[in-house]
């Protein structure tokens, strides 16, 4: 099942590019930004609410507060370089070039997180990196 909401979620991502670079045009990259995170906002409340787990707060302890806290600070810097970046280059460059965080993200996993390293893994990155490279030309 993780493989249909991963797939989702890329469709839903590349829609997001799609009409980010739309609705940026003649406006402020981060005033967009802003307007999109209320909008992101509201409706993760909102899922939180019709879903019933909004009484799972007071369970959340202070490692977990900490890195959703550094993760939502992560997401707001990602957001405001990739509206700019989109805002000032044509979608289809500046796009692979926001997807190469899958790379990125698996350094950091094999860094930090300690996760194992595979044949696969590494082959699967030189492809995304190589991939990515051939995108931006």
């Amino acid at each position: 099942m993780w493989i249909t909401f991963a797939l989702l979620s890329a469709f839903f991502a590349a829609l997001t590019s799609i009409f980010a670079k739309i609705g940026i045009e003649g406006i402020n990259s981060n005033l967009a930004t802003a307007i999109r995170t209320i909008v992101v906002l509201i409706m993760a409340w909102i899922i939180v609410f019709v879903s019933g787990t909004s009484n799972q707060v007071s369970n959340i302890g202070a490692k977990s507060w900490i890195f959703l806290i550094l993760s939502g600070l992560a997401t707001g810097a990602s957001w405001l370089f990739y509206y700019k970046a989109l805002q000032m280059g044509e979608a289809s460059k500046v796009v692979p070039i926001d997807k190469f965080s899958v790379v990125i993200s698996m350094i950091l996993a094999f860094a930090i997180l300690r996760e194992t390293i595979t044949i696969k893994t590494i082959v699967g990155g030189i492809f995304i990196t190589i991939g990515t490279f051939v995108m931006i030309l």
